[in-house]
Formats: structure tokens, sequence, C-alpha cells
């Protein structure tokens, strides 16, 4: 069989891109984002700490932020508000301070059985929170364990604190990660690491996660969320529609060729040409002043 062309395959890709900005980038519901009401929950304190920052933080704190599935549907519901609110443009998802997630909710599993992890409106709910347009940055504390780290893992920016662990044990209980832990620890951090995770269940420091690519940044234990906030700020000062095209293109690496992907990325900044953003921030970089980016 033959192998498509690398622009074909680009062209697949940039499918998803002219859908997630309607020719120019402009439309108000970008590729990820279905239109579903927008839903609160006290599982998840949603704050704008910050000018078009949103802060989510998971609220279920008396069992660990176990990822039950009304837990999951309240940080996709979340999710999907920030997207939807023109204002915002990054957000930080951050659990509490001695843990980010413990992982799936084993009662729950327990409970249910497989259909507690592979029931239609839990994997909407996952892949809404995946395809996530807006950046994302992850402030972990102690524990991200199972699908806390899978969570941690749809992040665009992980930081954590010095003592923070990562892990898969799912081993452990009879069962394998489920919601991408043994595809995206695999691609980020190297199937020798992935495998001893996997296959031991033992979880590895912050500072091994950073070796590995897992993390961006190591802070004090207790700052990693103070740390993300002023990441994403820094980021919501960029032009919106740019750092979106931007997300799309780092993340297309992950499923393309090389080639397809450098193509994918000539269609994206093809897109950031024909923003007025763009003529904002090359007018002010020769005025010698500050861009003032609207997400136009």
């Amino acid at each position: 069989m033959s192998r498509p062309s690398p622009r074909r395959a680009a062209r697949k890709l940039s499918v998803d891109l002219a859908r997630s900005f309607h020719t120019i980038g402009l439309n108000e519901n970008p590729i990820g984002t279905r239109v579903r009401p927008m839903t609160t929950s006290d599982l998840v304190i949603a704050t704008t700490p910050s000018p078009h920052v949103r802060l989510l933080n998971m609220n279920r704190h008396a069992k660990r932020n176990a990822l039950s599935n009304e837990l999951i549907a309240a940080i996709a519901g979340a999710s999907r508000a920030a997207v939807a609110d023109k204002d915002i443009r990054c957000i930080v998802l951050t659990g509490g301070d001695a843990f980010f997630c413990a992982g799936a909710d084993i009662k729950e599993m327990q409970q249910r059985g497989f259909e507690a992890i592979n029931n239609p409106d839990r994997r909407n709910d996952w892949r809404d929170i995946t395809n996530c347009v807006k950046p994302m940055v992850a402030a972990v504390e102690g524990i991200c364990f199972g699908g806390g780290n899978e969570l941690a893992m749809l992040a665009d920016v992980v930081v954590a604190g010095e003592s923070a662990q990562f892990g898969q044990p799912e081993i452990n209980i009879g069962v394998i990660p489920g919601d991408g832990g043994t595809q995206r620890l695999t691609r980020v951090a190297g199937k020798s690491l992935a495998m001893l995770m996997v296959l031991s269940g033992q979880p590895i420091s912050a500072r091994t996660a950073l070796q590995a690519g897992l993390v961006a940044d190591i802070v004090p234990t207790g700052t990693a969320t103070a740390s993300a906030l002023e990441i994403a700020s820094i980021i919501a000062q960029k032009p919106p529609r740019s750092v979106e095209l931007a997300k799309s293109a780092v993340l297309a690496a992950y499923q393309t060729p090389l080639d397809a992907g450098v193509e994918f990325e000539r269609q994206a900044i093809r897109v950031a040409f024909t923003t007025a953003d763009q003529q904002e921030g090359m007018d002010a970089f020769f005025e010698k002043r500050s861009p003032d980016y609207r997400g136009r």
C-alpha cells in the first residue's frame, strides 16, 4: 500500500484547522468544542484570578480528587465554558495542596465495572478536555496518579511542585491505564520509562518527570499554582488566535510524520497572517510600543 504524501496527510489535518477557525480563524465554536449546555458544579471551582485567565480547581478533596464520572463531567463543562468565554485566553487546572488527582474512582469501577470508564458521556467529556483549543497549564502538587497523570498529560504545560509524584499504578489493582496513559506516556517519556511506570506501578519523582519531558518546570512545593498562573498570564498577553494555531500545530506533531507536520504548520501560519492581531503585532514592533491584541 502506498504511503500518503505529506501534503495529503497535512490536508487531512488542515480540515480540522479550517473547522477550528472557519476560513480565517474567527468563528466562535472552534473544533473540539461541541455545543453543549454549560454546567457549573461544586466539584470544580472556577475563578478568574487575573485578566483573561480561568483557574479551575478540582474540588473533590475528600477523595483526593479521584476522577469519578461526575468530576470528569465537571472538568469538561468548566473547560467548555472557558472556551466559549471570549475573554478567557488561558486555563489553569489544579487540585489540592497534597494531591493533584489520585486517579480514577476505584469504588465506582468496582460497582460498575468496565462501564464506569467506558460510557458515552465519560468518553465525550474526556474528548472535550482533550480537544480544548485554548492553552491549558496544569499545576501539580503531591500525587498525580493513574487518571490524574493522564489528565495532566492533556495539559499543554505542566508545572510541578518539588514533592510531586507521577505514576500509572493501575496494574496494582489488576487493570491497565485506560485514558491514554500507555499511548501519551510512551510518546512523551519514551518506551523504557513508560514500561517501567506501567508494568511496575511505581511512581517517579518530579525531577525524573522533568528529565523525561512530562513536566516543563519544577518549583518549590506549594507554589505550583502561583507559578502556573504566572505562565498563564504571559500566554494570555499573546494574540489569542495565533496561540490556538500554535497549539494545534504542536499537537499535530504527535499525529503526523515530520513532512506532513511541517505542511500543517505552514497552513496554520497562513491563517495567522489573515488575522488583525498579526497586523497589530507587526505594527507595534515597528512603532516600538506594546501590542493590543483583541483576538481578531
